[in-house]
């Protein structure tokens, strides 16, 4: 569905936009100009009328090699949200199970222009009336144990050589979500902190990872794959593990192949391989990938090309989609999808992991990690954990 006025969300009060990637200049004089809403139940190409919608609103989306730049009193840009279901079904992958957030939809874009006086400060802290109830699994440790050994038996048929396996949390709460969910934004190495609000809904982003990056004809992937606690023996542990440095590498051979696909040929390159960094208590390898954007490669081919991502899905993409479907009980919600922004001669979506979303009384958050053969069950159920626990302790707090 499409609304394209600046109404979108009546039942909110103007605010500064803090969808990451936003001008920062810009940021405290945007207002909606329209919105753009797709289930995946209304069928179509979410990519094409994404892009469409765009392009109807100013945007330069139909040719991401053109220069352009951003004028005062043009539209600054826009919000981009697309979901892990969105992104299967834009390669023609099952779309998994039903979202436990059904009023989010799987596709938002939010059009913003320039107002001429600033708009209000953001929302205050949370105060006394905010209360956060006891997390609720959707699967049990056993469960998500049993999950990475279904997995483990896909790769010895040869199935698959990698699959991502996602659990799903769910706490009741009282007061305004939307406090809570913008402290995300200040976990350390939140590189996408943000929020998106919408009627009936909110999402709160403190991702690290770049799903596609696009600037002067150049996109980038940044694929994270690979955990420690962030001590010193940590450290030491993930740059010396054969695992961790052989399924992420898997996953950049993926990028390799997804980027190929909307760049010049030869163009694409690994700049860095296997760094290490730092997200809250964690240590994770990075890599970059880029290419040259091929001529008239618009925003819908971007979109094909890249969603869901090839961290959060596995090798190869398809089938690793094709499990997925099978064995997560839940929907990946706002988890494991692309959040960032949309403007002239720009592009920046990072991957919502530490992602959490509200609806009218739940928030939800989604952690999970790529499943290979040398996986040991246990272990990647403690890794899920360990990645939920800094955003379930920050939601938490009053």
């Amino acid at each position: 569905m499409s609304k394209n006025g600046p109404h979108g969300v009546e039942t909110l009060p103007q605010s500064l936009i803090d969808v990451p990637g936003v001008p920062a200049r810009c940021r405290s004089v945007l207002v909606e100009r329209g919105r753009y809403e797709w289930h995946v139940t209304d069928g179509g190409d979410p990519a094409a009328q994404v892009a469409r919608f765009l392009a109807g609103h100013g945007l330069p989306v139909d040719d991401l090699t053109r220069p352009a730049g951003h004028r005062p009193d043009g539209p600054c840009g826009a919000a981009l949200y697309v979901s892990a279901a969105a992104g299967a079904t834009m390669v023609g992958a099952p779309a998994g199970a039903p979202s436990p957030v059904p009023a989010l939809p799987d596709v938002v874009a939010v059009v913003y222009g320039h107002a001429c006086a600033p708009v209000s400060a953001p929302a205050a802290p949370a105060g006394p009336g905010w209360w956060l109830g006891p997390w609720q699994e959707s699967w049990t440790p056993r469960q998500h144990a049993e999950a990475v050994q279904a997995v483990r038996a896909a790769i010895a048929r040869g199935d698959v050589y990698q699959v991502n396996v996602v659990g799903h949390a769910a706490a009741r709460y009282t007061g305004d979500p939307r406090p809570a969910l913008a402290r995300l934004a200040g976990l350390p190495g939140a590189r996408y902190g943000g929020t998106l609000h919408g009627a009936g809904w909110s999402i709160g982003c403190a991702s690290p990872e770049t799903l596609v990056e696009v600037h002067a004809g150049r996109v980038v992937t940044r694929p994270i794959k690979g955990t420690r606690p962030a001590t010193a023996t940590g450290r030491r542990d993930l740059l010396a593990s054969a695992k961790e440095r052989a399924e992420h590498i898997m996953i950049v051979d993926l990028e390799r192949n997804d980027l190929a696909r909307v760049a010049r040929t030869g163009s694409v390159r690994v700049d860095e391989l296997f760094a290490v960094r730092r997200w809250c208590d964690l240590w994770q390898a990075e890599s970059t990938v880029s290419a040259a954007l091929a001529p008239g490669v618009g925003l819908a081919e971007l979109l094909r090309a890249s969603c869901p991502g090839g961290s959060v899905t596995g090798a190869p993409k398809r089938a690793a989609l094709d499990r997925i479907a099978a064995l997560e009980p839940v929907g990946r919600g706002a988890g494991m999808g692309a959040f960032g922004w949309v403007g002239p001669g720009r592009l920046d979506l990072g991957l919502t992991i530490r992602t959490a979303a509200a609806d009218a009384d739940r928030l939800h958050v989604w952690a999970g990690g790529g499943i290979t053969w040398d996986s040991d069950p246990d272990a990647e159920v403690a890794e899920a954990a360990a990645k939920a626990a800094p955003v379930r302790a920050l939601l938490a707090a009053g």
